[in-house]
C-alpha cells in the first residue's frame, strides 16, 4: 500500500497510464509508466507482476525474473508471480526450479489452470505422470483470447496450438497489433462449442513427429470452418521424419537418408551399420540427438534418450574436402524460397547458434556469398531439387535444412514446418544477414495480412443476403 493519499493517486494514475500504453502496443512508454509507478511504491504487485509480463513478451528475460523475484519476495500469497518466474524457468529449461515454482503457485490455489499446464509440461519432459495436470490445465480451457494491442478492430485469426510442445515460433511475424487473435488447445478442443470468429487459420502445430493427436484434431477444426487455413494440418501431419524418407527420395539431385521409427527395445537387438544416428522425435536444437560409433556405445546412448520411440537414421557425412559440414537453411513462405542462413562447423552435428559464425569473418563471408545470390550458391540441380522438395512438402510455412555433396546434389537433413524465424540480433559481426532475414519475415507477415483479409471478403460475402 501507498504511504499518502497523494502517493496512492500517483501511483494509480501510473498504472493506468501503463496499462493504456501496452493496449495500444507503445511498449516502451508502458515500461516508463510501470516504473514511475514503482517509484511511487516500489513493492505494488500489480505494477511489479505486469512489468514483468510484458518484459517476459517482449524478451527480456532477465528483467523479468528480476520483477517477479521481487514480487514473489513481497507478496508471497500471489501464485500469479511463481507462474510467471516459473515459465522463464521453464523456457531455459531449469526444469526443477520451474517444477518448483509451479508446485508451489498450486499450493497457494489449486484450481490454477496456468499452474498446471506448466507443470505438464515439466513432468513430460522429465518423463513423470502428468496427465491429471494436462487435464486440469486445458481441459475447460482449451480456448483463450490473446490481448490485442492495435487500434480500431483487428482482423480475426485463429491459431491452433499443440499443448504438449511442438509449435512453430511465431513472435515475430504474428503481430498482435494487427491480428486480434485466439488461440485454441486443438487436442482439449471440446468440438461441440462453436468456433470463435475468424477470417483466417493459422495451424502452429509444426511436428509431425511429436503431435499426431493434435493435428488430427486441428483437421477436424479446420473442416468446421471453411475459413482460408495456413499450413493444413493435413499436409503437417505427412511431414514427419519417416515420411520424407519415402516421400522424396526420388527427387533429382536429392540425397534422403533412411529413418526409421522403432522401440528401445528393437533398436538395442538390431545388428547396425556404424556410425548410426539415434534421436528421440519431437525434439530440436540437436536435443537428444546422437551418433552412435559403435556397438558398445549403443547401451549408453539408448540410456540417454528419452521415451520409448526413437528414431533410428543411416549417418551420411556431410564433411567437405575441407572437413568442414555446410549446413545451409532455406525458408519456403507462401510459395517462394528465401535464403536464412549458412552455419559452418567441424561438427557432424551443427546449428547455428553453435558453430563459430561469430568467432570467423572467413565462414561469414561465404555465408553472405550464399544469401545474396543462393542460385549461383547452390547450382541448377541443387535448387531445381529444393523446389520440387518444395512443392510436395505443400506447405505454405515451412524450411529445410541440408548440406551439399561433392557433386552437387541436395543432402536433405530435414524439412519441416518447425523452423524458427527471428530478425537479426544487433551485432555488425551478422549484419550480411540482415537483408535475408527481413525478406523472409516481410513475406510471412505479408502472406497472414493477405489471406486474413481475403476470409474476412469470404465471410462478408456469405452473409450477403
Amino acid at each position: 500500500m501507498a504511504d499518502t493519499p497523494d502517493r496512492a493517486s500517483g501511483l494509480i494514475a501510473c498504472l493506468q497510464a501503463a496499462r493504456q500504453a501496452a493496449a495500444r502496443g507503445a511498449d516502451d512508454l508502458a515500461k516508463t509508466c510501470y516504473l514511475q509507478a514503482l517509484q511511487h511504491d516500489s513493492g505494488d504487485f500489480d505494477a511489479l507482476h505486469e512489468l514483468a509480463t510484458l518484459a517476459y513478451a517482449s524478451g527480456h528475460r532477465s528483467a523479468a525474473k528480476s520483477a517477479w523475484q521481487r514480487a514473489i519476495a513481497l507478496h508471497r500469497d500471489r501464485p500469479e508471480a511463481q507462474v510467471g518466474l516459473a515459465n522463464v524457468h521453464a523456457e531455459e529449461e531449469n526444469w526443477p526450479e520451474a517444477r518448483r515454482l509451479y508446485t508451489a503457485a498450486l499450493q497457494l490455489q489449486s484450481d490454477l489452470a496456468a499452474a498446471h499446464q506448466g507443470l505438464a509440461r515439466v513432468l513430460d519432459v522429465l518423463q513423470e505422470p502428468a496427465e491429471q495436470h494436462w487435464q486440469q490445465g486445458f481441459a475447460g480451457h482449451a480456448v483463450v483470447s490473446l490481448p490485442y494491442r492495435g487500434t480500431g478492430q483487428g482482423l480475426p485469426l485463429l491459431l491452433l496450438v499443440c499443448a504438449r510442445h511442438g509449435n512453430i515460433p511465431t513472435r515475430h511475424w504474428l503481430d498482435d497489433r494487427h491480428f486480434a487473435i485466439t488461440a485454441v488447445y486443438a487436442e482439449f478442443h471440446d468440438d461441440t462449442e462453436e468456433l470463435p470468429e475468424h477470417a483466417l487459420i493459422v495451424n502452429l502445430i509444426g511436428d509431425a513427429d511429436h503431435s499426431p493427436m493434435a493435428l488430427q484434431r486441428a483437421g477436424d477444426i479446420v473442416r468446421r470452418s471453411g475459413a482460408p487455413v495456413i499450413n493444413h494440418p493435413e499436409q503437417v501431419a505427412r511431414s514427419d521424419r519417416c515420411s520424407h524418407a519415402h516421400r522424396m527420395a526420388d527427387i533429382d539431385a536429392l540425397v534422403c537418408a533412411a529413418v526409421t521409427r522403432m522401440t528401445r527395445q528393437a533398436c538395442a537387438t538390431k545388428h547396425w551399420s556404424y556410425p548410426m544416428l539415434l534421436r528421440a522425435p519431437g525434439f530440436h536444437a540437436g536435443r537428444h540427438f546422437y551418433k552412435v560409433e559403435g556397438q558398445e556405445a549403443l547401451a549408453a546412448t539408448l540410456a540417454a534418450l528419452p521415451g520409448d520411440d526413437l528414431l533410428a537414421i543411416d549417418f551420411i557425412d556431410a564433411r567437405g574436402r575441407d572437413g568442414l559440414v555446410r549446413k545451409f537453411r532455406v525458408m519456403f513462405i507462401d510459395g517462394r524460397m528465401y535464403p536464412l542462413h549458412l552455419a559452418i562447423s567441424p561438427d557432424w552435428k551443427v546449428h547455428y547458434f553453435s558453430a563459430a559464425m561469430a568467432d570467423n569473418p572467413a565462414y561469414r563471408a561465404e555465408e553472405a556469398l550464399f544469401l545474396q545470390d543462393m542460385p549461383a550458391t547452390l547450382g541448377k540441380p541443387a535448387m531445381a531439387a529444393l523446389q520440387t522438395l518444395q512443392a510436395r512438402l505443400a506447405l505454405d510455412f515451412a524450411g529445410v535444412d541440408f548440406a551439399l555433396t561433392a557433386d552437387g546434389r541436395v543432402l536433405l537433413f530435414e524439412c519441416n514446418a518447425t523452423m524458427a524465424l527471428y530478425p537479426v540480433a544487433d551485432d555488425p559481426r551478422f549484419e550480411h544477414r540482415r537483408a535475408a532475414v527481413t525478406a523472409a519475415l516481410h513475406a510471412a507477415r505479408s502472406m497472414l495480412e493477405r489471406r486474413a483479409q481475403r476470409g474476412e471478403r469470404m465471410a462478408s460475402w456469405q452473409q450477403e443476403p
